[in-house]
């Protein structure tokens, strides 16, 4: 959709924002925010048309959050859904008659200087377009920040809550460690991308835990890591389960994040002193 070709004097707004004729401009901005957050192109960097979807969001926020345009739009709407109503009504005799009645009462409207509803809308839109209209401003730097914030969560992941065991047999005599030593178990991982942390358990044979700096490598060596086929690695999630499929999109961080994430890389740290002991606790 091109935004040039979306008219709101042939729209119903509030069917598009779906909400009922007499909403509040709190239930038309919460409205908004709903679609506006899906619509993002930010959110759908490959649909050509959210850009536009997202612009007449904002311009349908604009008419309806401006009294004057409002009352304006809502005139002309309620005129158009009567007319239509009477015009459904009429048969294809009557509506002849009907379509002059329009025009004489087209010409002659009173108390509107001579003005159609229509005409009225227009200059309404024209003012805005003119004039800006801060509830809009408002809820744009509002949906920036949201936004933000949203991709903040996205973007963060803690590898610790993420952890993987690895199990593969080994007889707790045997000094090879069923073929396995920590280099090569870095060498098989290392492939699916960094590795955070790597312990092999110093008592129990044929165990070890490993953790990932993003959620795409983590899945990844779960899935598809099988080590050497004569005695191939089990990869499954400590907890018992993998990571909510929408909780990551992506390890990339902001400065203005820095902050948070420095003091989730210390807290990691600290739990990664424990790791081993941890590991001996379970063994025994």
């Amino acid at each position: 959709m091109d935004l040039k070709d979306f008219k709101p004097e042939n729209e119903d707004l509030y069917e598009i924002l779906q909400i009922p004729f007499d909403s509040t401009i709190k239930d038309i901005k919460k409205a908004y925010r709903k679609q506006a957050l899906k619509c993002h192109p930010d959110k759908n960097p490959d649909d050509k048309n959210a850009a536009a979807e997202f612009h007449k969001l904002s311009k349908i926020l604009e008419i309806l959050t401006d009294e004057s345009a409002r009352k304006a739009y809502d005139r002309l709407l309620k005129g158009r859904k009567e007319a239509a109503i009477r015009h459904s009504e009429l048969d294809s005799k009557r509506r002849k008659l009907k379509e002059d009645l329009e025009a004489r009462e087209k010409a002659a409207v009173s108390g509107q200087g001579g003005k159609s509803a229509a005409q009225l809308f227009k200059e309404e839109i024209d003012r805005l377009r003119k004039e800006g209209s801060k509830q809009v401003e408002e809820e744009m730097e509002l949906m920036r920040k949201q936004f933000a914030e949203e991709q903040v969560k996205e973007e963060v992941w803690d590898s610790s809550k993420h952890r993987i065991k690895i199990k593969w047999k080994s007889d707790k005599h045997d000094a090879q460690n069923g073929g396995y030593t920590q280099d090569m178990l870095h060498r098989f991982l290392s492939k699916y991308g960094n590795i955070t942390v790597l312990v092999m358990s110093p008592k129990k044979k044929g165990s070890a835990l490993v953790e990932f700096d993003t959620k795409r490598s983590a899945e990844m060596a779960v899935d598809i890591e099988k080590g050497l086929s004569e005695n191939p690695l089990e990869l499954s999630w400590v907890d018992g389960k993998g990571p909510n499929p929408q909780a990551v999109k992506s390890n990339t961080i902001k400065e203005t994040d820095f902050e948070s994430i420095t003091l989730m890389k210390l807290r990691q740290a600290e739990e990664r002193k424990r790791l081993i002991e941890q590991m001996m606790a379970e063994d025994e």
